[in-house]
């Protein structure tokens, strides 16, 4: 943390507003030393709750300053353990609502980039949104308010980019959460004027959740990825210097350890059957859906498209 960094918070927070020559002074200082901090951190969350107008110059700093303490504040890098979510949710959430856009637009885009993070930042972020949906009070990316019961294009994307984030309970995977909370918000917005994206966003999300899979260590948890880090730390030297001994002196060793490690390799995960695995519509898949689609006591047009959908693919 440096003296200057904080002063020119400071001085934004009393002021209502942050001028492009303080927003360069915060990105220098910032950057100064590869590291923000987590003082820093909450000296930006201070500044974000006192402005009065958020330029997008300060939107792309804050959710770039925030992200980068959140996963690369501390070892392992690009990884988001439940300390620090629970932290930017007190920060966020300090006052019992989402105030901005920055605030969530933050959230987003670390679980786009972190390699794994926490089911509670998922859940809550998904909950925010689920929430504005069903109450009509909220930020949106567009700006404006929102209309009871009605899913914008905004709430479109946020939740199309939550659900296949990298950093949630796996690259591109839809769990049963997320189906259901996709239902719960078709159910309620039947009637409504919803984006034109709502439709293939619900479809893709419950098919993807029916037919997708997910590979058991397709994450590396915080916990394993801090023993890996270490182990290379302090093995990298030794390993290093054998691997190139035998290079010099013993090619042919090499070579075997080529055909060895090939031959692991392709003996391996198979990847194929995997998929055509979780092609497959399981009874305990297809009695879900049944109950699903059951729920309100009829078969709508979404749900009709998402059962030809899955039929056409079977």
């Amino acid at each position: 943390m440096t003296t200057q960094f904080i002063a020119v918070a400071q001085a934004a927070v009393a002021d209502g507003r942050i001028t492009a020559e303080e927003l360069l002074s915060l990105r220098r200082e910032g950057w100064g030393d590869g590291v923000i901090t987590r003082a820093e951190a909450e000296a930006l969350f201070a500044v974000n709750n006192a402005l009065n107008e958020r330029t997008p110059e300060w939107c792309d700093f804050f959710v770039e300053a925030i992200g980068e303490f959140v996963l690369n504040g501390t070892l392992p890098r690009l990884q988001c353990s439940l300390e620090e979510a629970e932290w930017l949710i007190g920060q966020i959430d300090h006052d019992g609502v989402v105030e901005s856009m920055v605030e969530l637009e933050t959230m987003v885009r670390i679980l786009e980039r972190a390699e794994n993070t926490p089911d509670r930042l998922k859940t809550y972020v998904l909950d925010v949104v689920e929430r504005e949906v069903l109450t009509g009070t909220g930020p949106t990316r567009c700006g404006g308010a929102l209309a009871a019961t009605h899913i914008s294009a905004a709430e479109c994307r946020i939740i199309r980019r939550v659900i296949f984030a990298s950093g949630g309970h796996g690259p591109a995977a839809v769990t049963r959460w997320d189906a259901e909370m996709l239902f719960r918000l078709k159910d309620a917005t039947l009637a409504e004027e919803n984006a034109a994206e709502w439709d293939d966003l619900f479809i893709d999300g419950v098919a993807n959740f029916l037919k997708g899979f997910v590979l058991p260590k397709a994450q590396v948890s915080h916990e394993r990825k801090r023993e890996l880090e270490a182990f290379v730390a302090d093995s990298s030297v030794n390993v290093g210097r054998f691997i190139g001994r035998v290079a010099k002196e013993a090619p042919q060793v090499m070579n075997h350890f080529g055909r060895v490690f090939g031959k692991k390799q392709a003996a391996g995960t198979d990847f194929e059957a995997l998929a055509a695995a979780g092609e497959v519509v399981t009874d305990y898949e297809s009695e879900w859906l049944e109950k699903m689609v059951a729920a309100d006591g009829e078969v709508d047009e979404l749900e009709s498209r998402l059962i030809a959908r899955l039929a056409a693919e079977h």
